[in-house]
């Protein structure tokens, strides 16, 4: 809320122009709940709902032969599995918003660190930039829905159809073996995007506007960050790695959640993607990826996604404020010594940055190229 301000404030030069005060403790759940709406925009909301109401009425006007790829799921099972994540998406999101602001204790960062001293939102955002992320927010969907598409028209397989069942344990490698892949090109994007100029300032820079993140920042990026999360990320792992039906279905999910989660801005047991993947080594909570998105050179560390090995292999591991989060927060590898302020080395060059997304895109093509442009469940 503002306030007028009186001459004596403005002798002192004091003034708070923007005042914020988080909801009372007391509030019941329901009171937490963010919008359900796109952008928070009733007009992009109608939009994405007009792009997922033109697949149903388009398997519901045109016959199944006209649509169907050989070897993909049918292309009803498509327009189910773009509306299964755009609703979890947004139920998850608010699920975690619920729980920042009913669990002050959870919280990764202090109240202190999002005193809004300036006209700002929660997260640290202005009124340009938000206005600049609302555009992209389109474009982002817009591009996601042509890429869907285009990877179920033109790459056969890419959303896997029903194939021979697989046994229990080879489903579970093969989920891991495509998560690390996944992780690791994203990864090297992730840090390519920190250190070399030109993809920091014009693009990554957009999502690090909120230096307070919570879910809803997840996928506020600049449309091209989005855009190239999704093919270097599950877009490459699917080709390498092939999951089937069911378990695409599952990484899809599970890679929501994991995404929302490390903005949101509590790291606790309500964080259930995190959770279940601790057992894993040098497992990470989302208060690494916070103090990578709250300053204090955070930039520098914790790029990862999934499982967070690839920070520990390369030594960008962080440990941030665990030591300040309730007992459980924090991991085995928080304990470790700290790695101090980490400084610049051959591995933040950008030809050597980009290089091993550049490789894991080549052997993608190539794999494509071997099978006849198509992924094949092996």
């Amino acid at each position: 809320h503002s306030h007028d301000c009186t001459a004596e404030e403005m002798a002192t030069k004091e003034v708070v122009k923007y005042e914020h005060a988080f909801p009372d403790a007391d509030l019941g759940f329901r009171s937490h709940f963010s919008s359900l709406l796109f952008s928070g925009s009733w007009g992009l909301t109608a939009l994405e709902v007009a792009t997922l109401v033109s697949l149903f009425g388009a398997s519901k006007l045109l016959p199944a032969e006209k649509l169907d790829v050989c070897g993909s799921m049918p292309f009803k099972e498509f327009s189910r599995f773009l509306l299964a994540k755009a609703v979890v998406t947004r139920l998850y999101n608010t699920y975690l918003e619920a729980v920042f602001f009913a669990f002050p204790k959870y919280r990764t960062q202090p109240s202190r660190e999002h005193a809004l001293h300036q006209k700002k939102d929660l997260c640290g955002r202005d009124m340009e930039q938000l206005s600049s992320i609302h555009r992209h927010d389109k474009i982002t969907m817009l591009s996601q829905f042509g890429l869907n598409l285009a990877l179920y028209f033109g790459v056969p397989g890419f959303f896997p159809g029903a194939a021979a069942p697989q046994a229990m344990h080879e489903r579970l490698l093969r989920l891991l073996g495509n998560h690390y892949v996944l992780s690791f090109g994203m990864y090297w994007m992730h840090r390519a995007l920190h250190v070399v100029p030109m993809l920091w300032e014009k693009i990554h820079s957009f999502h690090h506007w909120a230096r307070h993140p919570l879910s809803r920042n997840t996928y506020q990026d600049h449309w091209l960050d989005n855009f190239a999360n999704a093919i270097v990320g599950h877009g490459f792992a699917q080709v390498l790695v092939p999951l089937d039906n069911s378990t695409f279905w599952f990484s899809h999910m599970f890679r929501i959640f994991e995404s929302l989660e490390k903005h949101s801005g509590v790291s606790c047991g309500f964080n259930l993607a995190h959770t279940v993947q601790r057992w894993l080594p040098f497992a990470q909570m989302p208060h690494h990826h916070d103090w990578h998105h709250e300053g204090h050179k955070g930039c520098n560390y914790t790029f990862s996604s999934l499982g967070g090995v690839w920070d520990c292999v390369f030594g960008t591991r962080k440990a941030g404020r665990a030591a300040d989060l309730v007992d459980g927060s924090a991991t085995r590898w928080d304990k470790q010594p700290s790695l101090g302020r980490r400084g610049k080395s051959i591995l933040d060059h950008p030809v050597v940055c980009v290089s091993p997304v550049i490789a894991v895109g080549v052997v993608a093509g190539l794999k494509l190229q071997r099978d006849g442009f198509r992924v094949l469940q092996r």
